[in-house]
């Protein structure tokens, strides 16, 4: 295995856990990790997640991109999908396409129903009640923990 420019093999014996973000929070990890993937060995994160009610909604958005597309959901295509139709609500609320126009309607966006939740913003621009998904690995399958806000 290379790692960062550095040969390294028969790595074994290693008993700790590996904390990452996003870019390691894929079903591609236990191929490529292979017999080196024990149970909750991993603990990694994704931005954003929906909990409770808001599953149907994910879901579906997840049924009708298959459909479309025939392949499953990406990671962010959600939010993606989202943060377009936020967008494109703003502008037809400002009447506008121009960002000087409708980015502050954009930025007063409250209570849209999409289909990762509520959007809504603060004062900052950040999204409110934002989300955190965190997951393992158990048997070879990416296993979630929490969605945390």
């Amino acid at each position: 295995v290379e790692l960062g420019g550095v040969t390294i093999s028969n790595v074994t014996g290693i008993n700790a856990r590996f904390m990452g973000g996003d870019g390691i929070c894929t079903n591609e990890l236990p191929k490529l990790a292979a017999a080196g993937l024990k149970d909750d060995m991993v603990v990694c994160a994704e931005a954003g997640g929906v909990d409770g009610s808001g599953k149907k909604a994910m879901e579906e958005f997840g049924a009708r991109f298959k459909k479309r597309f025939n392949d499953d959901v990406k990671l962010y295509a959600p939010y993606v999908y989202d943060a377009v139709h936020v967008m494109v609500a703003a502008m037809v609320k400002a009447g506008s396409s121009e960002p000087a126009k409708y980015l502050p309607v954009l930025a007063k966006t409250e209570g849209y129903k999409g289909v990762t939740g509520t959007i809504s913003f603060d004062d900052k621009g950040d999204i409110k009640n934002g989300a955190l998904t965190l997951y393992t690995y158990k048997g070879g399958n990416r296993d979630q923990i929490a969605v945390i806000r």
